[in-house]
């Protein structure tokens, strides 16, 4: 893998950045530093096709079968080059030459992996053999729709042991907000058990895109629905860390691409102020 390549930025998630196969480098706005990801959906295949996705080509599906050797193996170099090697000085901003986490994330669900707690498995033991257990956390970026199945609570919870989180999708609480914006039939009601589901095995951010529709930013039956299912997560005991709200940085690639556009950062600090009335802290990024 070359070192030299062009610099990385909040706007580049190539996936293919360090020409791996499931292992990619970002600088993550909301991590704050490089983030190396995980890709469990090479095929970009998704069982949800939400509006504002950047995945090239995204379909409908689940993880192909994983190479966890190769994973393990890919991680293992790649650590090495950003460690020990000139990669952080060559193809990273300067204000943002830190490891902040490894994040299983990349072109759809993870979690759609049969594979999914021996993935985390392997992950978790070579964090351990660079001493990054406890020191980095491994984040989850989930929609949750797998959140029932045995592999991937043990999973959850083997992500826990490391000191990990899950960011849990959640951009709507309305059913017609839901299937609008992530493409998905999926109930308000069965989201909640998802997120709590998650909540009681790992420690779990909400994490939240906002964005215009047409012009528009979500209605307000849309701000109190929303703000209503928090209150109700909050009142059931979930334990939440808190909300990950954040805008559009990159533009979508998908047919939808025409409808949504960024909201303007007042809005969001107002969205914000209204979600901290649940009690939970709010983590922005415009």
């Amino acid at each position: 893998m070359s070192e030299s390549q062009r610099l990385l930025g909040t706007a580049n998630h190539d996936r293919d950045a360090a020409g791996l196969t499931y292992v990619y480098p970002v600088i993550s706005r909301r991590a704050g530093g490089v983030s190396i990801g995980i890709n469990l959906n090479p095929n970009n295949a998704c069982n949800w096709h939400c509006a504002y996705c950047q995945v090239p080509e995204l379909k409908r599906g689940v993880s192909p079968d994983i190479d966890i050797p190769l994973l393990e193996s890919e991680l293992r170099d790649f650590l090495h080059v950003v460690m020990e090697g000139s990669f952080m000085r060559q193809r990273v901003p300067e204000d943002c030459r830190r490891l902040c986490d490894i994040a299983i994330s990349g072109n759809g669900e993870p979690t759609s992996s049969g594979q999914f707690g021996e993935i985390v498995t392997a992950i978790g033991n070579v964090m351990r053999n660079f001493e990054l257990s406890g020191r980095i956390p491994l984040v989850l970026i989930s929609n949750g729709s797998y959140a029932h199945r045995p592999q991937v609570k043990s999973g959850l919870a083997a992500i826990a042991e490391l000191g990990g989180e899950a960011w849990m999708k959640v951009d709507s609480a309305t059913e017609e907000g839901i299937k609008h914006i992530n493409g998905v039939a999926l109930s308000p009601a069965r989201l909640f058990d998802q997120v709590k589901t998650c909540a009681e095995i790992c420690p779990t951010w909400i994490q939240t895109c906002v964005m215009t529709w047409d012009g528009e930013p979500p209605t307000e039956a849309e701000q109190h629905a929303y703000v209503a299912f928090l209150s109700e997560l909050v009142a059931d005991g979930a334990p939440l860390k808190g909300v990950r709200l954040y805008g559009l940085a990159r533009p979508s690639l998908q047919p939808e691409a025409m409808h949504v556009a960024q909201l303007d950062e007042p809005w969001m600090r107002g969205f914000a102020a209204r979600i901290e009335t649940t009690g939970l802290s709010v983590l922005l990024t415009p």
